[in-house]
């Protein structure tokens, strides 16, 4: 009797490893998704500090200078959400959002008074952007952290390690 539980111990084991597979590959990035992610990161980042610093008009500029952008990064975040994640992407991706913005609330609570000092300046510079083309490059540069690991489409794990910052593992090919 053990030979035949051990032969189906295993093909069992192997018929998980197969169907995890396609599900472990399709939570890689491709770099439309990866600028995505960096881009709500930012967006999500001056959310809480306009909140925390009460810079909504700043926030509000922000949108408005960025809307087309804004408006396409987050298809692409939906489109990473909905390859990874199927019937649950919309649950999936309101819950990175909220893991985002409950980061960037908490790094605001380790900062204390000084949080205000060193965000808000951030406004100025994302507002210095000459147009929507500069603001991935922008959003990539900040390295704002990610809740989710993610591992670049394509990229091997020896060349590109997963990492909890999404800019990290950022497709520069």
């Amino acid at each position: 009797m053990r030979v035949p539980f051990f032969g189906l111990m295993t093909a069992g084991l192997v018929a998980a490893q197969l169907v995890a597979a396609p599900l472990a590959m399709a939570q890689c990035v491709r770099p439309a998704e990866h600028a995505s992610l960096d881009i709500t990161a930012l967006k999500t980042s001056l959310m809480v500090t306009a909140l925390t610093c009460s810079a909504d008009e700043r926030y509000n500029a922000f949108v408005i200078k960025f809307r087309p952008e804004l408006t396409a990064q987050d298809r692409a975040l939906g489109s990473y959400f909905t390859r990874a994640h199927g019937r649950t992407a919309t649950k999936q991706k309101d819950d990175y959002v909220t893991q985002l913005a409950n980061s960037r609330s908490q790094a605001g609570t380790r900062q204390g008074s000084l949080f205000c000092a060193q965000n808000l300046p951030t406004f100025d510079e994302v507002m210095a952007l000459r147009n929507g083309a500069e603001l991935a490059d922008f959003a990539a540069a900040k390295s704002v952290a990610q809740p989710i690991n993610v591992t670049a489409c394509g990229a091997t794990p020896a060349a590109a390690p997963r990492t909890t910052t999404a800019s990290r593992a950022r497709s520069r090919g």
